[in-house]
């Protein structure tokens, strides 16, 4: 098996150790296995996704100040049927959307989302 160094910062480490625990798992490169795993399963559910989809996009994110956001909703918003912004503690933001688009819109819209590096949080559940 290859041996992969990895630089995590405290936060991270912290979140291996959590993830270590939680699951009862032996040792940190277990944990990591295990989010590997958590990751390709998210990708093939969204890969599995194709023609008409309609559901619930839900991003939790920092910084109401910056603009990004409205950006990519205002470049998708031909599928954005619903939209809720809702403010957190930690000046964090929820946006909750009803979509509705072709699967491959909704992609290039989460995948737009995640390229910003700015949210915390993004999931889609299938209507």
């Amino acid at each position: 098996m290859p041996i992969i160094s990895v630089s995590l910062n405290e936060e991270y480490t912290k979140d291996l150790d959590v993830i270590q625990t939680t699951f009862g798992l032996k040792g940190r490169s277990e944990a990591i296995r295990a989010s590997i795993i958590a990751a390709m399963d998210e990708i093939k559910r969204m890969d599995s996704l194709e023609g008409v989809v309609e559901g619930v996009l839900i991003i939790v994110r920092g910084n109401h100040a910056d603009p990004w956001m409205i950006r990519i909703q205002a470049k998708y918003q031909d599928c954005i049927k619903t939209q809720m912004h809702s403010h957190l503690q930690d000046q964090k933001c929820l946006e909750v959307m009803v979509v509705s688009c072709d699967a491959s819109i909704l992609k290039d819209m989460i995948s737009d989302i995640k390229a910003q590096g700015k949210s915390d949080y993004v999931k889609f559940v299938k209507g």
